[in-house]
């Protein structure tokens, strides 16, 4: 009795606990501060101080490490495969009737000949439709500036709702000229972008597929 109650709390501590399951404030994708060198503010009693000078007239689309850029999400994928397969075969043979001596060869009556016809019309036809969408914005860090000017973006946005959490995860490459004026820009215009969107919780778990109907459809399953 104690032995199968240790198999299922192991298998219950197994179901609940996933390897690799995202989490909030994940390192990987902790804001980067950029470090400032310290200024010394010299008041001149003007009512304009340099400080607030740069940001007065300073361009506010992101280009230093630890900017914030706002990525607008409008990726659209759709995908369409048809395939049609078509085999046709016809054989026909025929022999007439075997004669001697002038005389058709008989057998009980019967002449001696032969028909043969075979026909094969084999068709195959399959279709597959697939279409995807995702629309948003998340705003995200400026982790690095190469060396010809192009932004290397990270970030992520967790939402809590009711019983579970959703994420959106972004990384990638843009180019400065890219940047909307209002620094913002398309998804579309990011380079090797890797973006994640999915949910934890208990809405996220019932989408999922138990681990015994996964054996059956699974390719293990021989029948």
């Amino acid at each position: 009795m104690r032995h199968w109650i240790a198999v299922l709390s192991l298998a219950t501590l197994v179901g609940c606990t996933t390897p690799g399951s995202p989490i909030p404030d994940d390192p990987y994708y902790a804001p980067v501060y950029p470090e400032l060198p310290p200024t010394q503010v010299v008041n001149t009693g003007s009512i304009f101080q340099d400080a607030y000078a740069n940001e007065l007239y300073s361009d506010i689309k992101a280009h230093r490490v630890g900017d914030v850029i706002t990525v607008e999400l409008v990726e659209a994928t759709k995908a369409k495969k048809s395939a049609t397969n078509e085999m046709k075969k016809d054989n026909a043979m025929s022999l007439d009737p075997i004669s001697a001596a002038g005389s058709p060869v008989t057998i009980n009556g019967k002449t001696l000949d032969l028909n043969y016809k075979e026909k094969l019309d084999l068709s195959k036809e399959a279709d597959a439709d697939q279409s995807n969408s995702l629309n948003g914005s998340i705003s995200v860090n400026v982790l690095q500036v190469l060396a010809n000017g192009n932004l290397v973006i990270r970030g992520e946005k967790w939402i809590t709702i009711n019983d579970g959490e959703e994420y959106i995860r972004l990384t990638g490459l843009i180019r400065p000229r890219d940047i909307k004026p209002d620094n913002t820009v398309e998804s579309t215009r990011v380079a090797n972008a890797r973006i994640q969107y999915s949910g934890t919780g208990t809405f996220a778990e019932s989408q999922k597929t138990g681990w015994l109907a996964a054996f059956f459809n699974g390719p293990l399953w021989p029948f």
